[in-house]
């Protein structure tokens, strides 16, 4: 079951990341989808600082993949400028992220790439500045507390 929270601030959306992060475990997939300025980075961001990323999270775009080291590695990557899933193999994303996080923006297009059991988180920017993000769980998140984002 999908839940949809709405964050007023760019403060808010980071902050939803880093309670995303507190449910993490090595191993765990989690998609992002949403347009550019959506807040995907921002988002990716707090899921680095509840993770205990002391460096700054910025977006992968040109380089594909960055890689963070915390309380537990996190592999931020982004795939906007990939042009097929022989790309993504490549990139062997999900092994090199076997002992932390996998974060991808823009994941939702390739969704098949990917494990069956992960988290699609999509962000959607609003007019007034608020973001909603909803967080779709695919395989074994079906099981885990997301509705502690309400709350």
């Amino acid at each position: 079951m999908s839940v949809t929270i709405t964050c007023a601030t760019e403060a808010e959306t980071r902050a939803a990341g880093r309670r995303l992060a507190s449910m993490l475990g090595p191993g765990d997939v989690v998609l992002l989808a949403g347009r550019l300025g959506a807040g995907k980075t921002v988002f990716v961001s707090g899921v680095g600082e509840g993770l205990g990323v002391v460096t700054p999270v910025t977006s992968p775009s040109f380089i594909l993949a960055r890689r963070y080291q915390g309380l537990m590695p996190m592999v931020h990557a982004d795939l906007y400028r990939i042009g097929s899933s022989g790309e993504i193999e490549d990139l062997d994303l999900a092994t090199e992220a076997v002992d932390g996080v996998l974060v991808v923006e823009w994941g939702d297009a390739a969704e098949n790439s990917f494990p069956d059991d992960h988290l699609l988180v999509r962000l959607e920017a609003h007019q007034d500045g608020a973001r909603s993000v909803t967080f779709i769980p695919r395989g074994a998140w079906a099981s885990r507390p997301l509705e502690e984002f309400h709350q």
